[in-house]
């Protein structure tokens, strides 16, 4: 086989790949880490302290015959926490809270995902965090899809909200000064 005659059958071969994606209706969405982040609020004594992680990746699978079908697989960096406040970030990052040497993740791969009102999702999954897996309903609003910046791009965008107890993973320390409670909230934007 020649060069020229390679080249010529990459296109066909890409095609068939594609085959079985597009006869599901499956659109796949890889998270924007730029555009992306996980923002988190736990009450400090009597007021509440704010902090985010911007080192948000993964995929976003939409099947668009069967939203059950669709799937989501995110990994967050605990290294990028941030509350703005540097000691506070460091001491975060400690065994006494994040313990990034030992868990440099957050992960969450859902197994299940249902509509439960138009663009309303609930997505169900395993969560782990600092070493323990837990499953978890996430409500999450699909925002659908616009142009992306680049030409022939095309991005969606999801949101959710959700409360955790961080004692439920392990997390104890403080508890009392520091709230048990745990207010996530999830912006993501995903590029197709």
């Amino acid at each position: 086989m020649t060069n020229r005659s390679f080249r010529c059958l990459l296109p066909a071969m890409a095609l068939v790949l594609a085959l079985p994606a597009l006869a599901q209706g499956v659109d796949t969405y890889t998270i924007d880490a730029v555009h992306s982040n996980v923002g988190f609020k736990v009450r400090h004594l009597v007021s509440k302290v704010t902090g985010r992680f911007g080192g948000v990746q993964g995929k976003v699978n939409i099947d668009t015959k069967d939203v059950s079908k669709s799937s989501v697989d995110v990994k967050i960096d605990t290294a990028t926490v941030s509350t703005g406040v540097e000691a506070r970030d460091n001491h975060l990052k400690t065994a006494d809270f994040f313990d990034v040497a030992t868990y440099p993740a957050i992960t969450f791969k859902s197994t299940g995902v249902k509509e439960v009102s138009k663009g309303m999702l609930e997505v169900t999954g395993a969560f782990t965090m600092h070493g323990v897996t837990k499953t978890i309903t996430i409500p999450v609003a699909n925002l659908g899809t616009t142009p992306g910046m680049k030409p022939g791009t095309v991005v969606g965008g999801f949101e959710g909200n959700l409360t955790i107890k961080r004692s439920d993973y392990g997390m104890t320390k403080m508890i009392g000064p520091l709230g048990d409670d745990v207010e996530i909230s999830l912006n993501i934007e995903a590029s197709k």
